[in-house]
């Protein structure tokens, strides 16, 4: 069922919706509903700013105890932008936490005023997350290729409070609108001379249909016995992703094989105008044979060929000096080396304000404890 845009009247004189989204006849135009999880990865599909975290698909996987809300956002009968939100009420009326991880997003990153659209999404969260269901609401703005995150500033401008941010922030972009000489020319000198020494090792590069899953989930699991620490990662969504039948938001799978057996694997999120690196495998002769960097060079070239990306964002390193090393020379001189905002809260009542602190603290010192143990095993 549509749902008016809550009531300018209703915001605060100190709100920064000042753009002509505020006034009360854009107001009416732009209306909200819930619709169900298939309807909306096909509509967002074509969104620019579409991202695996904002899939339905990929967040009942990831989260099956959850209730997953799909909102879509229209002006004048068209999609302007969504957002996902997970939540849990606790017991007893006592409030309950929900989430937007990487949203909202907007369906045009090109339109008139993106900024003004992104914070009537907002506004529109807050009031029914926060305001009628008495829960605490967290947005967690999505990094970006920018030296500003004007996301990240509006809603702390807007009365949300930072939370507990990554311990290892960085995210690593490259940019991929170059031809091929000047996308070499940006990596760094060491990068691009393992690139060339690929090159001579005979390594074939191709794209797999999502049936070839097993093929890397193997070259996965045989990364991860030897790298002998827990793993905490998504990875258990991919059959889900892989098999949907909504072909613009499926990842794509690369392999690399050398004498006719893989060596390096790859699963990217090709949607939207950011491509994102989610999961990567090698076994133990990928290393000399430099496959990393075959491999990455050569899904660069693809995604320039055959996606609508602008950027390809390789993920953060969780603190390993050697990832870092290879993913900002793989950025080089024409990327961005950018940081994961820290996750921002907003609560209407004092108990969601209370509860959902406590919660979001005791998850963010396990997962520093956890990562500081990862990190120790990997390092020796």
């Amino acid at each position: 069922m549509a749902m008016d845009f809550p009531a300018i009247e209703r915001l605060r004189s100190s709100d920064p919706l000042k753009s002509d989204l505020a006034r009360p006849d854009k107001v009416a135009a732009f209306r909200h509903d819930r619709v169900e999880g298939a309807e909306w990865d096909r509509m967002v599909a074509d969104f620019d700013g579409i991202c695996q975290e904002q899939l339905h698909v990929f967040s009942r996987a990831r989260w099956p105890g959850v209730v997953i809300d799909p909102l879509v956002f229209r002006r004048n009968q068209r999609p302007a932008g969504g957002c996902i939100v997970m939540y849990r009420r606790l017991p007893a009326r006592l409030g309950g936490l929900a989430v937007a991880k990487w949203g909202p997003i907007m369906a045009d990153a090109s339109a008139l005023d993106p900024g003004a659209e992104y914070e009537a999404m907002v506004e529109a969260l807050i009031e029914r997350y926060a305001v009628d269901m008495g829960l605490m609401l967290s947005v967690l703005p999505r990094a970006v290729p920018a030296e500003r995150n004007s996301q990240f500033e509006h809603l702390r401008e807007r009365g949300f409070r930072d939370g507990a941010g990554l311990p290892f922030p960085n995210r690593y972009f490259v940019r991929i609108e170059q031809d091929d000489a000047a996308q070499r020319a940006s990596f760094a000198q060491k990068w691009r001379y393992h690139l060339n020494k690929s090159e001579q090792a005979g390594l074939i590069f191709e794209r797999y249909p999502a049936s070839a899953l097993p093929v890397f989930q193997s070259l996965y699991d045989a990364m991860m016995d030897r790298k002998r620490f827990p793993d905490y990662s998504a990875v258990h969504t991919l059959p889900a992703l892989m098999g949907t039948q909504i072909s613009g938001i499926r990842p794509q799978l690369f392999l690399v094989s050398h004498d006719g057996a893989p060596v390096a694997g790859a699963i990217i999120f090709v949607a939207g105008n950011t491509a994102v690196y989610l999961y990567g495998a090698t076994n133990d002769r990928a290393l000399p044979l430099n496959a990393g960097f075959f491999m990455h060079h050569r899904i660069i070239g693809w995604l320039r060929e055959n996606s609508r990306a602008s950027w390809y964002d390789l993920g953060g390193t969780d603190g390993f000096e050697g990832l870092h090393r290879f993913k900002s020379g793989m950025v080089g001189k024409t990327g961005v080396v950018s940081q994961v905002p820290a996750p921002m809260y907003y609560a209407n009542r004092a108990w969601p304000r209370m509860l959902g602190t406590a919660v979001y603290r005791a998850r963010d010192l396990r997962t520093r404890v956890r990562q500081a143990i990862q990190r120790k095993r990997a390092n020796g």
